[in-house]
């Protein structure tokens, strides 16, 4: 059985205090999640001060601000980094964040950083790839808004960067807050898992946890999953986002369907042997049979249990003789 790994994404739902952000990590753990993924980032690096807000962002924040005044109070700097990886390793969960800009790749990895998650807004930018490929470590890469032919563009700068085929895990997404749910298209994750032999995954923007359980129940490898305090806070994702009772249960979930798919052997399970003598049938005499009296579709008939001669050696038994003599419903 292979275990799922499970991204529990805080992003920016900390609203840039650490207080908070170190209550998104009690609750990823109470949640038993695998990791807690932060996003650090500069904000003059990542965005022109002139920069619009998606559409969502614009529902949920200030319409007045731009995405520069927006994302800029929510930046992290390094010694929040150091205090919440210090927290994760106190909690034991895996500390995770995605960059968005090289100062932030080269922070990232000099903090020891074991994983490096590229966001689907990444994915077509050379230099940043080639900079994470460049250290040679496990990359989980996000695809919301490429085809396929991006990703393939992707793999192959990580790959000549120095990042082993092995070492990636390409997520299928949808970038939208919330993803409309005839828009997830969860067989594209099987699609691109085909197409480049490469582990697989998903990171579920729509609402509730359903499409995410799906997700491991096809193949999924990785989950990633927004979470918040508090889907009432300010903030771009606090309403796209799971409440902590529901990021348990998204979990629980998860960890139940892995245990069902098994190892794909099919064969008796452990706790149905006991059952197969009671579940199944055995040639029986259907009347009195004298000994010595050959055995006819007359005289003998199928019933429960399944302890004697199984049925599917019925043409074998017709025209045996009989070497005792029976009653009804003796076991032949």
């Amino acid at each position: 059985m292979t275990k799922i790994f499970i991204i529990a994404e805080a992003g920016v739902n900390h609203n840039g205090s650490l207080e908070l952000a170190k209550k998104l990590v009690d609750v990823a753990v109470d949640a038993g999640v695998d990791a807690v993924k932060f996003q650090t980032f500069k904000a003059h690096k990542l965005v022109s001060k002139s920069a619009q807000k998606a559409a969502y962002q614009k529902q949920t924040t200030s319409a007045e601000e731009s995405q520069y005044e927006m994302i800029k109070k929510l930046e992290l700097d390094e010694n929040a980094h150091r205090e919440l990886i210090s927290y994760c390793n106190e909690k034991q969960i895996m500390f995770l964040s995605t960059p968005f800009d090289h100062d932030s790749i080269e922070l990232l990895n000099s903090l020891g950083m074991p994983i490096f998650k590229i966001p689907s807004g990444e994915i077509t930018s050379l230099p940043y790839l080639r900079h994470v490929g460049s250290f040679g470590k496990e990359v989980i890469l996000s695809t919301g808004m490429a085809d396929l032919g991006e990703i393939e563009d992707a793999l192959d700068v990580l790959i000549q960067a120095g990042v082993s085929k092995e070492k990636i895990t390409v997520l299928h997404a949808t970038t939208e807050y919330p993803c409309p749910i005839d828009e997830v298209n969860l067989r594209a994750m099987q699609t691109i898992g085909a197409a480049f032999n490469v582990k697989v995954g998903y990171s579920d923007h729509t609402q509730g946890i359903e499409v995410p359980i799906a997700a491991v129940a096809m193949g999924a490898r990785v989950i990633e999953k927004h979470f918040t305090l508090d889907r009432a806070m300010d903030g771009p994702d606090h309403k796209a986002s799971l409440e902590p009772s529901e990021l348990k249960a998204m979990v629980q979930g998860i960890r139940y369907v892995c245990q069902a798919l098994g190892n794909g052997i099919k064969k008796p399970s452990k706790s149905e042997v006991n059952n197969i003598a009671i579940a199944r049938k055995s040639i029986v005499a259907a009347c009195q049979i004298k000994l010595g009296e050959p055995f006819s579709e007359d005289n003998i008939t199928i019933k429960r249990p399944g302890n004697g001669i199984s049925p599917m050696r019925w043409d074998e038994v017709i025209g045996q003789v009989a070497q005792r003599d029976y009653n009804e419903d003796d076991v032949i």
